[in-house]
């Protein structure tokens, strides 16, 4: 079984490299590894970063590294992509620039979605390809993006959590080469950037716990519980992170991709209460849990942040699990309900001014006859001072 395992992990890689080899992007090497070599989440000998519980990925790969996974997950199954068009809203650029005290946001599917804190413009994880894979008849997009690239306004800052193909995007980080935009990561992800023709100048790479600050802007590395790599092998070369980001009147929390453990309440009595956290919600399974978390963990991993608004994100645009599309929500909302949190759950591509009061229509159970009538205007809903 396991030369059969690695004969299909063969056939896969020679794909990718005959169709892009350069979506693989580069892995640190040289200085840039000896540069690590300080970071706790580093281990030395492995060249691996590595979570708090260090073998928990090896343990959880080799548990699931079956053919019967395997053959469960071509099993094909009712509702794991929309059977129509989802709701989206063109957004209102203009707007979404108009100087404004309040935060704004605009999710447009999985978890990538843009940020307007005082006037900053962030752009998280960005995946605008057909694809969430280097090989574009794989992992492909719902539906076309809201937004196209050259439609989007200037960008000043780009976070990266991973260096997954859902959040770490080839085509979209080549868009701005050349551009006046900086790349906030966790170490190593400046690897492949360099290799997609990004500036040095323009990357900043941070540990877990470390801050970069840019005036009034605060990005905070914080700890996540995933894995990382891009090739089918050299795995964790570079790491994973969740973000703290402030500036004097917000305080925002992105999950990045991860399963549940103790890093949540830390973070939560370090740099919490936050305004609103956007917690990774969906592509989970109880047979990958160590780096996703069930719907039950997530909203338990709100509550150890200390955020007052859940926006949920990592779900709506690609098939990277066995559930239902539209399971993660439907789970969130049955809980919001029993334990009494602020769900707010935007159309892609809707832009929220986070003041005031926002109710969800629950648009994931629209029909596709009434998709056309939803409300365009933008919502505004309470968050903490």
């Amino acid at each position: 079984m396991k030369i059969l395992m690695g004969i299909i992990l063969i056939i896969i890689l020679i794909a990718i490299a005959i169709y892009n080899w350069d979506e693989l992007g580069k892995n640190p090497k040289g200085a840039d590894l000896d540069r690590f070599s300080s970071s706790v989440n580093f281990n030395k000998e492995t060249k691996r970063f590595v979570n708090r519980r260090p073998k928990l990925i090896s343990e959880m790969q080799k548990e699931n590294f079956k053919w019967s996974n395997i053959i469960e997950w071509f099993k094909i199954k009712e509702n794991q992509t929309p059977t129509h068009k989802l709701p989206e809203i063109k957004p209102d650029i203009s707007d979404f620039l108009r100087p404004a005290k309040e935060l704004k946001s605009i999710w447009l599917g999985h978890s990538t979605f843009l940020l307007n804190m005082s006037g900053k413009i962030i752009l998280v994880d960005p995946v605008f390809s057909e694809a969430a894979s280097p090989i574009k008849s794989m992992v492909k997009r719902f539906q076309k993006p809201v937004i196209a690239l050259n439609d989007l306004p200037k960008i000043d800052f780009i976070l990266i959590s991973h260096d997954h193909y859902d959040h770490l995007d080839t085509k979209s980080i080549k868009h701005f080469v050349g551009k006046d935009v900086k790349f906030v990561t966790p170490l190593g992800i400046g690897s492949h950037l360099k290799s997609w023709g990004i500036e040095e100048k323009n990357i900043t790479e941070k540990d877990w716990w470390e801050s970069a600050e840019f005036g009034d802007l605060k990005f905070i590395a914080t700890p996540a519980q995933h894995f990382s790599g891009r090739q089918g092998f050299n795995g964790n070369s570079t790491l994973w992170a969740s973000w703290v980001i402030k500036d004097k009147t917000h305080n925002i929390y992105f999950s990045g991709d991860s399963g549940y453990d103790t890093h949540f309440k830390e973070i939560g009595d370090t740099y919490g209460p936050f305004d609103v956290a956007f917690m990774e919600t969906g592509q989970y399974n109880e047979s990958w849990k160590q780096v996703h978390m069930m719907p039950s963990e997530a909203v338990q991993a709100f509550k150890d942040v200390n955020a007052n608004v859940f926006i949920p994100i990592h779900w709506g645009m690609f098939k990277l699990a066995l559930h239902t599309w539209s399971d993660p929500v439907e789970q969130l909302s049955k809980f919001s309900k029993l334990e009494n949190f602020k769900l707010v759950v935007p159309k892609i591509g809707e832009l929220l001014n986070h003041s005031g009061s926002f109710e969800n229509d629950f648009w994931w159970n629209m029909k596709p006859s009434i998709q056309s009538s939803f409300n365009k205007k933008t919502l505004r809903f309470q968050t903490q001072a």
